[in-house]
């Protein structure tokens, strides 16, 4: 073969090779419109709550039509003229190891949630879309307005001697560690969600409470492979809406983990560990939950008007970095990367000029990013808080 011929072949391999990852990065791209957001048929994650006993009834939610959320009429605020730049925003920026998304936006950007709009690709880089760490970002201005580009491209991408660097070593939207947390300390179940889950029926042996080293028995045990995981998980309270008090899920309590050892109706679970005793009724679901992590941030395309409901690790004040559970979801328009706005509720004071009493305004107290959507309830990290956050406080559209 000639030497043409073999250097023709190699820049084809060469080409498609760069295609391909290229096409892979897509996926990722955390500022593309492919919203990631998960099936509503996966369980949720939230405060573990302490319950007694072994009842495990669910109460059936008595309405025959769920009411309809009433709004307050926030009103969006359109974008106009050039997004505000953050004080002292810097002319260039490499990026970190451990930055993400969020982080390297608030450095440019007064509102962060505003970078889509003014990220500006640069054709000469492989996988423009995609930050990684050593790349350099750059404030430009084209056309009199401000856009960030990535000047310069680091040796996590693909280099001139066609080395691949995983595209897991793109920077993130929000810290992973922040949100993986939340899988390993309570639960809460969708009503649709804990109707159909996996349950406990009986435990093997004279046993009336089963625990670590302990074989169950489980119904609705969909597919037979041996080996799968599972989280034990006993329900608690009833869940409602506070604007309606309509039942939208369960407070759940993570109690063990266990192992599918024999498949069928019923199947058999071997329970591999145990941190309460596990009894009749309690829950199956998988032990792991996807959590997207790639997408961009942004305001909601539709009027969101709802609550904190509850906070994971059951604290009563909530700061940065937190999980929070909302009594919004995909129903209500909210998507994967949504961002809102919390608002601490204003106090009802007596007035004593005027006589009777007055409502405080509410005020703006945090930054929300919504990372995890159901149909009625979203997962959110709270991004920024300038004052102490509380279950109840209001979460609405970015007011600009």
């Amino acid at each position: 073969m000639s030497l043409s011929k073999i250097c023709l072949k190699l820049s084809c391999r060469l080409t498609v090779l760069t295609l391909a990852v290229t096409l892979a990065g897509c996926s990722l791209n955390p500022f593309s419109r492919d919203d990631d957001a998960p099936s509503s048929s996966a369980p949720v994650v939230s405060s573990p709550q302490t319950s007694g006993g072994a009842s495990t009834s669910i109460e059936p939610d008595q309405r025959a039509a769920p009411a309809q959320p009433s709004y307050s009429e926030p009103v969006l605020q359109p974008i106009s003229g050039p997004v505000p730049l953050a004080s002292g925003a810097p002319d260039e920026y490499v990026v970190q190891v451990g930055d993400t998304l969020w982080d390297i936006s608030a450095k440019f950007l007064k509102d962060p949630w505003f970078w889509p709009e003014i990220w500006y690709v640069n054709p000469d880089i492989v996988n423009p879309h995609l930050i990684y760490p050593g790349d350099v970002l750059g404030l430009v201005y084209i056309d009199g307005q401000p856009r960030i580009t990535n000047l310069r491209g680091s040796a996590y991408r693909l280099s001139p001697q066609a080395r691949v660097t995983p595209l897991t070593e793109a920077v993130n939207s929000i810290p992973y560690e922040a949100v993986a947390a939340f899988l390993s300390t309570g639960v809460i179940l969708e009503k649709d969600q804990a109707d159909s889950l996996p349950y406990i029926v009986d435990t093997r042996g004279e046993h009336l409470i089963a625990a670590a080293g302990n074989e169950v028995y489980v119904r609705r045990v969909s597919g037979d492979t041996p080996g799968t995981r599972y989280n034990v998980v006993h329900i608690g309270d009833p869940l409602r809406d506070p604007d309606d008090n309509r039942l939208i899920g369960y407070e759940g309590l993570l109690v063990g983990e266990g192992v599918l050892t024999r498949g069928g109706d019923p199947a058999t679970v071997a329970l591999t560990d145990t941190n309460r005793e596990t009894v009749k009724g309690d829950r199956l679901i998988p032990d792991t939950v996807d959590i997207p992590l790639n997408f961009f941030p942004r305001a909601p395309s539709t009027v969101i008007d709802g609550r904190i409901i509850s906070v994971v690790g059951g604290v009563t004040q909530i700061g940065q970095y937190q999980v929070v559970v909302i009594n919004r979801g995909t129903n209500n328009g909210l998507s994967v990367g949504d961002v809102l706005s919390v608002f601490q509720t204003g106090e009802v004071v007596k007035d004593r000029i005027g006589g009777g009493t007055v409502k405080l305004p509410d005020e703006e107290a945090g930054t929300v990013m919504i990372f995890k959507t159901y149909d009625r309830i979203s997962y959110g990290l709270v991004m920024e808080a300038t004052q102490a956050l509380h279950v109840l406080d209001a979460v609405r559209n970015p007011i600009r």
